[in-house]
């Protein structure tokens, strides 16, 4: 972790005891993370909704509102849920430390803190939530991209049915040359429609008109022999 990533990590420290945050945040500012203090547990559930914290350091024994209500709170929110909340406590028992974690908290800091320790719990976890919010992202990315390229994949299925009409037999008029719509009646009139309709209607092509040499002579002979005089050499 180098010095840009460190300095880019948030921490919300929650203590109703001032002296505690002072401590702590004493001992946080050796790595030159970026602090926010909360003295109470409506405060830091304010702050945590609108603020985007890496890390949650969270004193468990606080009035009104403790910290295993506020983790609880905090996990309960698509906002707030994948913070890493790391308690700091006095209380050593097991069932407190239990109690912890299934309030949703990642791990614990014993009072009074060890800066070493404390330190070492709060790189592990920031390294950790960086590593999450790296596989969110490019799982994001490659859901956005599997959306396109079935969005794409949908385009050409489409594409291919509509290339697929022009395969097989086409009823043409023998006298007209009109092409019959698929599974019409052949005997009403709105049935048929003209070669370039049909094609336009089934593909993308667009079309440009002129006269081929046979129609040529055919329709405009004197225009056609005169013209065919000037290429004489």
């Amino acid at each position: 972790m180098n010095e840009s990533d460190k300095t880019a990590f948030r921490i919300l420290i929650v203590d109703d005891i001032s002296k505690n945050i002072q401590v702590v945040g004493n001992i946080l500012k050796r790595l030159g993370y970026s602090l926010s203090f909360a003295t109470n547990g409506a405060q830091a559930l304010d702050m945590a909704m609108s603020e985007p914290f890496d890390l949650i350091l969270l004193d468990i024994m606080m009035p009104q509102m403790d910290g295993y209500e506020v983790c609880a709170r905090l996990k309960e929110k698509s906002e707030t849920r994948d913070i890493p909340v790391i308690f700091l406590t006095a209380r050593t028992a097991l069932e407190d430390i239990t109690r912890g974690f299934h309030a949703g908290a990642v791990d614990y800091v014993t009072k009074p803190f060890n800066s070493d320790e404390l330190l070492a719990r709060v790189q592990t976890h920031l390294g950790l939530k960086a590593s999450a919010d790296t596989i969110r992202r490019k799982n994001e990315m490659l859901s956005a991209s599997n959306e396109e390229l079935e969005r794409v994949n949908a385009q050409l299925r489409q594409a291919l049915e509509e290339i697929k009409t022009l395969r097989g037999l086409l009823p043409i008029c023998a006298n007209c040359k009109k092409i019959r719509l698929k599974d019409a009646d052949p005997m009403k009139h709105e049935s048929w429609i003209v070669l370039e309709e049909y094609l336009t209607r089934h593909t993308e092509a667009e079309f440009s008109h002129g006269i081929c040499p046979e129609c040529f002579e055919r329709y405009y002979p004197k225009i056609y022999r005169d013209y065919m005089d000037s290429k004489k050499p």
